[in-house]
């Protein structure tokens, strides 16, 4: 094996290197799961077994960083997560602002239309920086996660919000920014798009500030 060429190239394969035989939908409901029979190329260069897998698709959301460059504040919002019931201390979490797509919609307009049923915020377009696109969970789930921040003016901005329709239940917090990364060191903060917003506006601010 030659390992110096294996440290010096990444990403080497794409889509042609896996050959989906079958997808299955095995629950259809308001997410679905699916199973996936696929082969795809080893390192080695040969291919592998034939594999299943239940992937668990649930659709690509929009999380939106309200932040304030003016005050060095963040809005969270803090809502009750039947996910967080078995793992964490609490299963109402302190969040960024977030949502899925509906059909045809942009992220920015998913990140519009959250911010003000979530949070009462009325969001400029032309104030919507892009951060990045990531997966939530690649090894079981399809979710592709689209991260915005927002320049916002966050006086005069809380309440309770969200649609009642959808049983949302949404308690907006104003902090500084430096109280949000206090409370994501001591273990407050669980939520990952959170811990990656926040941990991504701690190395980005000043920018945000300048501009």
């Amino acid at each position: 094996m030659n390992e110096n060429k294996n440290k010096s190239t990444f990403l080497r394969f794409t889509h042609q290197d896996v050959e989906l035989k079958e997808r299955v939908r095995k629950y259809a409901g308001f997410f679905n799961l699916d199973q996936y029979v696929i082969q795809h190329t080893l390192f080695s260069g040969k291919k592998s077994d034939v594999i299943s897998r239940e992937v668990f698709e649930r659709g690509d959301a929009v999380v939106l960083i309200p932040y304030d460059p003016v005050l060095d504040q963040v809005v969270l919002i803090e809502q009750f997560r039947p996910g967080a019931l078995r793992a964490g201390d609490t299963p109402w979490m302190l969040e960024f602002i977030a949502g899925m797509f509906e059909e045809g919609e942009q992220p920015v307009d998913v990140a519009i239309r959250e911010a003000k049923e979530e949070a009462n915020l009325d969001i400029d377009e032309n104030n919507v920086i892009k951060v990045m696109k990531y997966l939530s969970s690649p090894g079981g789930m399809s979710e592709a996660i689209y991260l915005y921040l927002a320049t916002v003016d966050s006086r005069n901005v809380s309440g309770v919000y969200g649609l009642e329709e959808e049983g949302e239940d949404i308690l907006v917090h104003v902090v500084k920014r430096t109280q949000a990364l206090a409370l994501l060191s001591q273990g407050k903060i669980a939520n990952a798009a959170t811990v990656i917003g926040l941990q991504w506006l701690a190395l980005n601010y000043k920018s945000i500030q300048k501009k």
